[in-house]
């Protein structure tokens, strides 16, 4: 035998060079915790999911079988940071190291709840979380405070809410970040900003019933600045209700246990804080035909009383002509004796015919004016009534009128968005060659900016 023979090496079979290596990395390497960011996940309809997970230079793939991933107490997304606890080896069928993961929880999940279970047991001892100091939520208010981020979705779920449903309340927003250091402080300011505007004497009547705290849905590293405990302290202060609707309906922060109501959604939030303008439309037209009704009954008591009064003075009349003719009678009676008595009786005759005829003239013409009186008090309650309605009915017009926002444009206003029909509110939001979209009193007017 050659030397070179000697040096040749060991042939392997694939699925044996697989299983080798498989093996030397379960000694070297398991169990093995890996922390990564999730890349191409996938559930199978057999519950198995698999995906990637990756830092800056490379990736595993990995494999999660159904019994592992019915634990998982959250739903994995594409980008989000993980800490996954497994065993590396090598998937024969295709050559490739793959890791079967057996737990997986959000990267640094467990610190940051054990913070917010600290701080909600700290606040909830305190009684800042009470049911005694919820309040309800106003009906109908006269303006509506936002507080979020000016270019988060939340922003535009909330105001397409509004628009759609009570597009005739003012809304006044407070921006502030709702994401990353610092957040929380730039929310305390806002907060702080909007309650100013809660006020009967602010510079922005009318003034601000209702405040609503928005954010999108996120992990829990992404919702940790609702989680602060100086944010939850101003929260518990605020001079009206306040609405929490942070993250998805799973999602649970401080603020949601502080805040007067809490909702699910920030579009849920919205919709809780205003109840929709066709409601109360249908409310207030109940109102005014509840009102037509208590009138026409009334008018028909009235009706019925004239009618009773009119009867007795009919019997009245009828039984003071019977006791006439009876006396006529008994006068006529004495009148057939002999002739002088005719003669003593004559003139006692006249003065009793002309006053029975004085007396019937009186009782009938006291009867009509009394009637007359009747009627006219009738007609005078009726109208005062009617008129008591009808101002009652444009009195609430004035107030859905007054506070309708096309008003504010016909005083020569314009309210500017860009593409996306987001508003521009500030100078450093427009850029030469930017299309703009101005609403106007009576239409729309694109611009362009020149510089």
């Amino acid at each position: 035998m050659s030397n070179f023979d000697e040096l040749k090496p060991r042939a392997w079979t694939v699925s044996a060079l697989c299983r080798a290596v498989a093996d030397s990395l379960d000694a070297q390497f398991n169990p093995v915790a890996v922390r990564g960011e999730i890349s191409g996940f996938s559930r199978a309809a057999s519950g198995h999911c698999y995906f990637s997970i990756k830092d800056d230079t490379g990736q595993i793939r990995c494999a999660m079988f159904r019994r592992a991933a019915s634990l998982m107490g959250f739903s994995p997304r594409d980008g989000e940071l993980v800490e996954v606890r497994g065993r590396l080896g090598v998937y024969e069928a295709r050559g490739d190291l793959q890791l079967v993961v057996e737990s997986m929880e959000r990267a640094g999940q467990g610190a940051l709840f054990e913070q917010f279970l600290r701080l909600k047991a700290k606040l909830e001892a305190e009684g800042l979380f009470d049911p005694i100091h919820k309040r309800a939520l106003p009906e109908q208010p006269r303006a509506i405070g936002v507080v979020t981020s000016l270019g988060a979705a939340a922003w535009h779920d909330v105001m397409t809410a509004l628009q759609r449903r009570v597009p005739h309340i003012p809304v006044l927003m407070a921006p502030a970040l709702v994401q990353g250091a610092g957040a929380a402080a730039t929310l305390v300011q806002a907060l702080q900003n909007m309650y100013a505007l809660t006020a009967e004497d602010n510079p922005l009547a009318p003034p601000v019933d209702v405040i609503l705290l928005v954010r999108g849905g996120g992990s829990m590293e992404d919702l940790w600045s609702f989680n602060d405990e100086n944010l939850a302290r101003v929260i518990a202060q605020s001079p009206v209700p306040v609405v929490c609707g942070v993250g998805h309906e799973t999602d649970f922060t401080i603020a949601d246990f502080v805040a007067d109501v809490r909702a699910p959604t920030p579009t849920a939030a919205a919709e809780m804080a205003a109840a929709d303008r066709g409601v109360a439309l249908q409310a207030l037209s109940d109102q005014e035909n509840r009102l037509n009704r208590g009138l026409l009954r009334q008018q028909d008591r009235h009706a019925q009383r004239l009618d009773s009064v009119a009867t007795r003075l009919g019997v009245g009349l009828a039984r003071q002509q019977d006791r006439q003719s009876q006396r006529l009678a008994a006068v006529a009676a004495r009148l057939s004796r002999p002739q002088a008595v005719l003669g003593q009786h004559a003139q006692w005759l006249d003065r009793l015919a002309s006053r029975l005829q004085s007396g019937v003239q009186s009782q009938l013409t006291g009867g009509v004016h009394r009637l007359e009186r009747l009627h006219d008090r009738l007609g005078f309650n009726r109208g005062q009534q009617l008129a008591q309605r009808a101002q009652g009915l444009e009195r609430a017009a004035l107030r859905l009128s007054s506070v309708d926002p096309h008003r504010v444009l016909d005083r020569g206003y314009a309210w500017l968005s860009d593409e996306n029909g987001h508003a521009l509110t500030k100078a450093a939001q427009f850029q030469p060659g930017q299309s703009v979209q101005a609403t106007l009193a009576d239409g729309e007017v694109p611009l362009l900016v020149k510089g």
